[in-house]
């Protein structure tokens, strides 16, 4: 990590441009989603926590950064307003399933396999399409992305470093 490396937190999102790296750390199953120009070279990352923002509709004090349905289109409206004739494409990593019990393992108990999903359904009405993904599993991981040819280093924990 260098001192240049833009830092997306928890339940946040940014936008950075070549040369620098774009990252975001503590990956379970939360899921980080980079959406990249090839050609402008400009890239956004999203960390969401959650796959639906609708059921904390009623709430005023939401964060729209922490969900899957409303993180990763606004930081889409921010990157086609930098980049209006962008083509974007995605990689989508994390969901990790953190939790042992029994009804983790069910689809309506695993947050990390929901959380992958709705990213994918969004992305997909998006019509932004993704060309790698490395999500599931029960490990936690770090998603390290350089803007300068969107390549995407992944750490898993206790596990080896892959690139997708």
């Amino acid at each position: 990590m260098s001192s240049d490396d833009i830092r997306v937190g928890i339940a946040d999102y940014k936008i950075g441009q070549a040369p620098h790296r774009i990252m975001t750390v503590g990956l379970g199953s939360c899921i980080g989603t980079i959406i990249y120009d090839e050609k402008s070279k400009v890239g956004g990352l999203s960390h969401i926590m959650l796959p639906d923002s609708k059921p904390f509709a009623a709430k005023s004090d939401v964060n729209p950064a922490k969900f899957a349905d409303t993180a990763i289109p606004l930081m889409y409206q921010q990157l086609k307003r930098k980049v209006p004739n962008g083509r974007f494409k995605a990689k989508v990593v994390g969901g990790a399933n953190m939790f042992s019990f029994k009804s983790a393992t069910s689809g309506t108990g695993n947050i990390g396999q929901r959380n992958a999903e709705a990213v994918m359904e969004v992305l997909k009405e998006l019509r932004i399409p993704v060309v790698a993904s490395h999500t599931g599993g029960n490990s936690g991981r770090t998603m390290i992305v350089d803007l300068n040819d969107f390549t995407c280093m992944v750490r898993i924990v206790h596990q080896d470093v892959i690139y997708i």
